[in-house]
This record gives C-alpha cells, sequence and structure tokens, in this order.
C-alpha cells in the first residue's frame, strides 16, 4: 500500500521514468523495492495487484482519431519506426509515392532521429492531421502536420515535421548537479558507442568547468583522438563574433542599428536591398535577404574567397520579403554584416574579430583561416550526407569561413567567450544586455542579435547559438540565471552537439 501510495503522489515521474517490474520485487525508479512473497496461495493476488499498479503507473497510449489522415499518420510512423529500407519503401511507393524516390535521405534521417513515439494528438479532422512526436534518440520534440488526398485510398500529400521547443507537459525533472553530470555522462557514452557523438563536451559553473569529456577520432585515418584542445569547425556559431562586433561598434557611435545597409555599402548593387534592410534588420533575420547554399555556391564554392566575392555573385538579387515583415534565417545578411564591420571600422572583417574579440576574450583557439592552410590540432568532419557511408566533409567545405559561419573553436575558448561577455570584457552591460535579448520570435523561440534566447518551460532562461552542416556541429548555452554555461563541439552531422547540449541544459538544477 505505501509503494502504491508513492506511486499516486508522485504519478508523473512514473510514466516519465517508467516502472520495471518482475514477479518478486516491484521497483520504483529503480532506487528501491520492496520484495513480495511468493507463496503459491498468494501468487495470483499479488500479480494482479501488480498489473493494476503498472496499469496505473504507465502512461496511457496516444489514440488517433478514425479519419484517413489520423491512419496514415499512424501508418507513417509505424513503417519509418521499423528501420527496414524494404518496409518503408514499400510504404512509401503505395502511399506517398513522391519520396519513393529519396528513400536513401529518408533512411538517414531515420539512422538520425532513431524514430518518433507519439506523444499528442492534434487536430485530425478531415483530410489534415497533426501531433506532438519526440525523437526515439534525443529530447527533440517536433511538430508533424500530414495531408492526404480527400479521395481513395487518401494517397499522403505532404508530410512536415519541425523541431520545437519541449512542452511543459513533458517536462523533465531537474536534478542536483551530480546526478544531471552522471546522468550526461551515461548519454555521451551511449551516444558515442553509437557513433552518434565524436567531440568535446563541457559544462561550466560561475565561469568554471565542472566537468569535461572528449570522444572519438579528430582524424579516424591517422587514428588521431579528440582532444579539450581540438578545433571543431563551428559552422553559425561564428555569427555571435559577429554580432559581437557590431555591437561593440554601436557601442563606439560607429555604426546606428536603423541605419540601412547602403549607408555603409554605398556601391551595393541591389539599390532595394540597399534602402531598405537596416543593420537591425539583418542582425534579427528579418531582412529578406535570403541565403547564399545553393546551387550557385557549389558551382563556385571555391572561388568564394572574400566577403566581397559572395556580394558579387549575389548583390542584384531582390528582397525575399518586405523587412521587418517576418523571421526567415539569412546567411547572406550576417555575411553583409562582416562588410558591414569593415566598413565601418576600417579594418579587415578577420582581423577585427581577432584583435577586439578573440585577444580581449583569451581565445586562442579560434579563428577563419583557408581550409589550404594547416592548422595545428583541426579535426576532419565526417559526414553521412551524399551516401556512401560516414566519410570526410571536404567537398563541402568553402574555401574558408565568413562572417555567416564556418569558422573552427574549441569548447574551452567557447567559454572563454561566455566569461568575456557576462563579465563585460567585450561589451558594457547595457551592449551585452541588447545584444542577447530575444527581439523576435523565430519558430517557438525568440532570436536576438546573433543570438538565440530560449526560456524552457520551467523558467530556465538561457541564450547562445549552434552551428550545424555535413561534418560539423556544435552548440553553446549561457544560462545567467543558474550560472551554467555548456559548451558542445562535434565532428559529425548535426545534431550530435545539440541534442547534447538540450540534455544536458534540460536537466541541470535551476
Amino acid at each position: 500500500m505505501e509503494l502504491l501510495r508513492r506511486c499516486e503522489k508522485a504519478r508523473k515521474s512514473c510514466v516519465q521514468q517508467g516502472v520495471q517490474l518482475d514477479t518478486e520485487t516491484v521497483r520504483h525508479d529503480g532506487r528501491d523495492g520492496i520484495t513480495l512473497p511468493s507463496m503459491k496461495t498468494r501468487t495470483a493476488l499479488l500479480l494482479a495487484a501488480i498489473i493494476l499498479f503498472a496499469a496505473g503507473c504507465l502512461p496511457a497510449q496516444v489514440q488517433l482519431p478514425d479519419t484517413p489522415a489520423a491512419h496514415q499518420l499512424s501508418a507513417w510512423l509505424a513503417a519509418f519506426n521499423s528501420g527496414d529500407k524494404a518496409t518503408f519503401l514499400a510504404f512509401l511507393q503505395k502511399n506517398y509515392p513522391a519520396r519513393a524516390g529519396e528513400i536513401d535521405g529518408e533512411m538517414g534521417f531515420r539512422e538520425q532521429t532513431g524514430g518518433f513515439d507519439l506523444k499528442q494528438a492534434g487536430d485530425c479532422g478531415g483530410a489534415k492531421c497533426s501531433a506532438v512526436v519526440q525523437e526515439r534518440d534525443s529530447d527533440q520534440f517536433a511538430s508533424m502536420a500530414l495531408e492526404v488526398d480527400s479521395a481513395e485510398p487518401h494517397a499522403i500529400k505532404s508530410i512536415e515535421l519541425r523541431a520545437i521547443p519541449r512542452p511543459a507537459d513533458f517536462s523533465i525533472p531537474r536534478t542536483t548537479e551530480a546526478e544531471a553530470l552522471k546522468a550526461f555522462h551515461a548519454y555521451l557514452d551511449q551516444a558515442a558507442a553509437a557513433d552518434r557523438f565524436s567531440g568535446a563536451a563541457l559544462v561550466a559553473k560561475n565561469g568554471k568547468p565542472v566537468f569535461t569529456a572528449v570522444y572519438g577520432m579528430a582524424d579516424r585515418e591517422k587514428k588521431i583522438p579528440n582532444t579539450l584542445n581540438t578545433k571543431f569547425r563551428i559552422g553559425s556559431m561564428n555569427k555571435m563574433f559577429t554580432a559581437t562586433a557590431v555591437l561593440q561598434l554601436v557601442q563606439a557611435g560607429k555604426i546606428n542599428l536603423n541605419d540601412p545597409l547602403g549607408k555603409y555599402l554605398t556601391d551595393y548593387p541591389n539599390k532595394d536591398v540597399a534602402s531598405k534592410v537596416t543593420i537591425h534588420h539583418l542582425l534579427t533575420h528579418t531582412g529578406g535577404t535570403g541565403d547564399f547554399f545553393g546551387p550557385e555556391f557549389d558551382k563556385h564554392r571555391l572561388e568564394l574567397r572574400t566577403l566581397q566575392d559572395y556580394v558579387k555573385l549575389y548583390g542584384e538579387r531582390g528582397l525575399g520579403f518586405e523587412p521587418g515583415s517576418r523571421w526567415e534565417y539569412s546567411n547572406y545578411g550576417f555575411l553583409l554584416l562582416g562588410l558591414v564591420v569593415q566598413k565601418a571600422s576600417g579594418e579587415d572583417y578577420y582581423d577585427y574579430v581577432r584583435e577586439h574579440i578573440f585577444k580581449p576574450a583569451g581565445m586562442n583557439s579560434t579563428d577563419s583561416l583557408p581550409e589550404d592552410q594547416v592548422v595545428a590540432n583541426r579535426s576532419v568532419g565526417y559526414t553521412k550526407f551524399g551516401g556512401a557511408g560516414l566519410h570526410p566533409n571536404v567537398d563541402t567545405l568553402p574555401y574558408r569561413g565568413t562572417s555567416a559561419g564556418g569558422g573552427y573553436s574549441t569548447v574551452e575558448d567557447l567559454l572563454a567567450f561566455a566569461n568575456a561577455l557576462e563579465n563585460h570584457k567585450l561589451l558594457d552591460a547595457k551592449y551585452v544586455d541588447l545584444l542577447t535579448t530575444g527581439k523576435v520570435d523565430a519558430r517557438g523561440a525568440k532570436y536576438a542579435y546573433g543570438f538565440g534566447d530560449e526560456t524552457s518551460a520551467d523558467g530556465v532562461r538561457c541564450f547562445g547559438h549552434g552551428g550545424g552542416a555535413p561534418g560539423m556541429n556544435g552548440d553553446l548555452k549561457i544560462c545567467p540565471q543558474s550560472g551554467y554555461v555548456v559548451a558542445i563541439l562535434a565532428n559529425l552531422d548535426p545534431q550530435a552537439a545539440g541534442h547534447a547540449s538540450d540534455f544536458i541544459t534540460a536537466r541541470l538544477p535551476k
């Protein structure tokens, strides 16, 4: 009875953590148990009680309504989760032929996520069905929207999966620091064993590391292991440095956030972009300036050697939407900010961030030197994109990183950057707040100036930025109220680092 009372009192914990049962012992949360007598005269009653107990503590299965769209959503999940290529291909050929030709990519996505568990049913009336799902290999939640033809046999017309913050109904209980770090170590062990993580992880409290770990190889061919000194490519994490540089120049009175781009790039080819897009728009991805990745980039990848080279290729392009009307991630917008830094400071962009950000912060292993230069301790990135199993990502890399991303760093340097921001070595307190406080809605979170700004369902705020591309993934989270900083870098595809960062951030104490 005491065990049943405790379960009723802590029903949420039972649902989230699960209950293990056998005929002799009932264990709750793996920590305590009550041994039950095995007398034959009591066995039937005891087993019945155990079954009732388990039913009371396990979550009810999510039920979808009896509609064509709901049936197809459930069938897609079953086929996708099977992990069997032939099974999933047969399903797509019959029910979603538009995706059957992309089976290799679909199976890569299956391997990346481990499949999805249905967590909540949404609106499933008529030809559309929505739901909330969770990746089986991570804490990541996603919204799922499926649409089918209204006529028999109700073939699938479209499926959209979009990552979302963890819903409040599924909040993860926070633990002590020691328990959280123990769980994190176990998570990384398991992820590395499955080749889902290779890289370095650091957790700091009040500026000092309380956890570090490294896994995998920096160079698999040469059998060079990753270390805390390994330099990993960081993708879009460079945007934090670019935004910090812009705010330094704002603080110095050399840039006005409301100025149009054309005030600084007076010869910018597209006059509509030059006159309508402000520095604020560029910093918040609300300028409509678009991306530069795609066929044109692939065609000219090794020819794009300077920031100005990108403007020569894309500068005539018009606006994707009216500036300020919505949020849409824009790598090209942050590349333009690098040129604004050059114009306002009178210094080369790369020299500016090296002298005014990296050196003052003590970031001795961070830069964006070209790929054809030898950089000591720079890891090789490994990707599964493009097929042929895990292979180096060399054929996807730009000539060098830009103000939009593509440099390299270490987890210790990322902590140094976080500390320099919080200790106001790079900006006054007023401008650190301006830099990192969310300004616009960005698909379930807030976006500041080159920093994401997110508050969890239980009220913990963290800001930072991730980065990802084939063979590279990183994430930095700075949580000012709790005093924690999480820095994760990986030389594997996304979300190797992102999922690890989310895992530990959700469990650390407030």
